[in-house]
């Protein structure tokens, strides 16, 4: 069974920088080194949406627009994590953030997403 666990979530003011954590656990080790991962978020009244991903060697990324340039997508392949760096976080960035584990090497879709973590709250203030 994997496990997706996110950490580094919190409250921090407008301008401000957040790094999100996500550690793959459980017999975890073969999807993790093997699969495009990614973070999805959730604002409060909204559907998920998607945020950011990685290739399986960390050589290909993909953005939403609305972070593209702010955010950062980066995986450790040896320690079975991945991260988020945040900056320039305004209080639109406000949500839930979820870290998923995608079907494939390299990210096409977000239907793609074969698990999730339980997420992180990030909120934002101004």
């Amino acid at each position: 069974q994997v496990q997706l666990v996110e950490s580094g979530g919190g409250l921090v003011q407008a301008g401000g920088s957040l790094r999100l954590s996500c550690a793959a656990s459980g017999a975890s080790g073969v999807l993790f080194s093997n699969n495009a991962m990614g973070w999805f978020r959730q604002a409060p009244g909204k559907e998920r949406e998607f945020v950011a991903a990685i290739s399986w060697n960390g050589a290909s990324t993909n953005y939403a627009d609305s972070v593209k340039g702010r955010f950062t997508i980066s995986r450790d392949r040896a320690k079975n994590t991945v991260a988020l760096q945040l900056n320039s976080l305004t209080p639109e960035d406000t949500a839930v953030y979820y870290c998923a584990a995608f079907r494939g090497a390299y990210y096409r879709k977000s239907s793609d997403t074969q698990y999730w973590g339980l997420g992180t709250q990030v909120t934002v203030s101004s």
